[in-house]
């Protein structure tokens, strides 16, 4: 049986049925890495005995008892290398924390294990999150499993190319300006981001606090809502979460979306988007409208200087959350200095790469006092207007529609700076305004996917799983993604 290809919801299955067991899975999980690994470079840890160790644990809970089996356990998950995990190295792709080990779990990675999730190891990642290609890792430059000549998108981009050439199911990711929908959609696989404060931050580590919110990656929108319903919850130990209620995001699923009114933001398919990806997505669009979905253009006038407005915040926040990393306190530090002084420039000039560097000294010169008015505050006033811009459109719509990527995923190489961080021009205001977004693939483009995003109101979870459920079982792309990776070229 090819248990690699498997969905979360299929492996489960064959658990609870008792035709497979969890160690039987991680095995076939950890061959595969051993295949292909060395040509997509998705893990920068991987922990192979003890997920053995586990799934031998697992597979005997489940012998004794079956009635109270999660719909997680006994099946492996990857995460990203932000997320602190006790007693496995938590690099955040950088140099800085190369050996650091942490004490502690984070609350999302406590409440896997409590469903008796197997984590298979840690994927890279972009140093610090700060990067839309998973080109600025420390370690190494993740692979598009579609095409090994491109990027698999960033900052997410090991756990979405660990899950897009089966490495593992599912992994998780975390999203500052689209750092999940971005490699989900450049992968062709399913990445949601959550409403800010659904699920716990305790225990990621912080690239902008305001912004930043963990999220699964996942090969279809069952498997998505599975994993959602595993990592939402309050926790008092993170200040910004949220008590949301019991909800169950697997029921939510079969949701009937006939009449759901649907948002097209002009803004969103202007020519700053490939026009390839505007016909894939208007295509999707057209198999809700034949569901019972309405359909409508507006206007989120705006959007226009929402990547501005990130640019400033995000940097800003960086600046001062990275402030810890000074080779003092934990972490690594250079061996020769005459001064504590000496000591933290040196340590930081050698251990951060170039792009931690240039968000910090441009966050230092937003917040400097001569530049706080002229620019973070203008931002912060300006991130309030691009609230309001969606708070108008909620008012008469449920959910709203655009591409998730401006253009197809591009040659490792090819993008710096700006033109990099044009990625993720239409998956910031999500992180802006905090509600929660999904990315599906809707199509491919000369064998490259196409990601349909999906945004609802502030705890809209169910109405954007609802409908991005609807259009994965109704489309007749989707029954062509077999005979689609039949025809992929890379060998993995």
């Amino acid at each position: 049986m090819d248990l690699i290809n498997l969905t979360i919801h299929e492996l489960r299955d064959l658990i609870r049925n008792r035709e497979v067991s969890s160690e039987e899975i991680v095995r076939s999980f950890l061959s595969r890495i051993e295949k292909v690994e060395d040509k997509v470079g998705s893990f920068i840890t991987l922990t192979k005995e003890k997920a053995i160790e586990n799934a031998r644990k697992i597979d005997k809970k489940i012998k004794e008892n079956i009635s109270n089996l999660s719909d997680l356990a006994g099946i492996p998950v990857g995460i990203k290398d932000n997320i602190v995990t006790e007693g496995i190295k938590t690099t955040c792709g950088s140099r800085i924390l190369k050996n650091f080990i942490p004490p502690y779990d984070a609350t999302v990675v406590k409440r896997l294990k409590l469903s008796n999730a197997i984590i298979i190891g840690k994927t890279n990642m972009d140093e610090f999150a700060m990067g839309s290609s998973t080109e600025n890792s420390a370690f190494k430059i993740t692979k598009n499993p579609w095409d090994l000549n491109k990027v698999p998108g960033g900052s997410s981009g090991g756990s979405a190319a660990a899950v897009s050439a089966s490495l593992v199911p599912y992994a998780l990711g975390s999203s500052t300006g689209g750092s999940i929908r971005q490699p989900a959609a450049f992968c062709g696989i399913v990445g949601l981001k959550p409403t800010y404060g659904l699920v716990s931050r305790y225990g990621l580590v912080a690239f902008a606090s305001s912004f930043d919110q963990i999220g699964p990656l996942t090969k279809d929108v069952e498997d998505c809502a599975i994993v959602l319903n595993s990592i939402i919850g309050f926790d008092k130990k993170d200040s910004t979460s949220v008590d949301n209620g019991n909800i169950d995001y697997t029921k939510a699923l079969m949701k009937d979306i006939r009449g759901i009114k649907v948002a097209l933001p002009k803004e969103y398919f202007d020519d700053k988007v490939d026009n390839r990806i505007k016909e894939k997505v208007l295509d999707a669009v057209k198999v809700l409208e034949k569901l019972g979905a309405k359909i409508d253009y507006v206007s989120l006038p705006f959007s226009e200087y929402a990547l501005a407005t990130y640019y400033i915040l995000a940097p800003s926040e960086a600046s001062s959350n990275l402030a810890r990393f000074d080779g003092v306190r934990y972490g690594e530090r250079i061996e020769n200095y005459n001064s504590v002084e000496e000591l933290i420039v040196k340590t930081r000039t050698k251990m951060f790469g170039d792009e931690v560097k240039r968000r910090i000294m441009i966050g230092t010169y937003f917040l400097s006092s001569s530049h706080y008015s002229k620019y973070y505050k203008k931002a912060q006033q300006m991130r309030t207007l691009i609230i309001r811009d969606f708070e108008r459109v909620f008012r008469d719509f449920d959910i709203i529609i655009s591409p998730t990527t401006p253009t197809l995923p591009y040659k490792i190489g090819e993008k710096k700076l700006i033109s990099m961080y044009f990625s993720d021009v239409l998956t910031v205001s999500a992180n802006i305004v905090g509600i929660p977004a999904i990315t599906l693939p809707c199509g491919y483009i000369d064998g490259l996917p196409v990601g349909m995003q999906i945004l609802g109101k502030i705890f809209g979870e169910v109405d954007i799983l609802s409908v991005a459920y609807a259009y994965e079982k109704n489309s007749d792309f989707q029954k062509r993604i077999p005979e689609i990776k039949e025809g992929i070229k890379s060998g993995v």
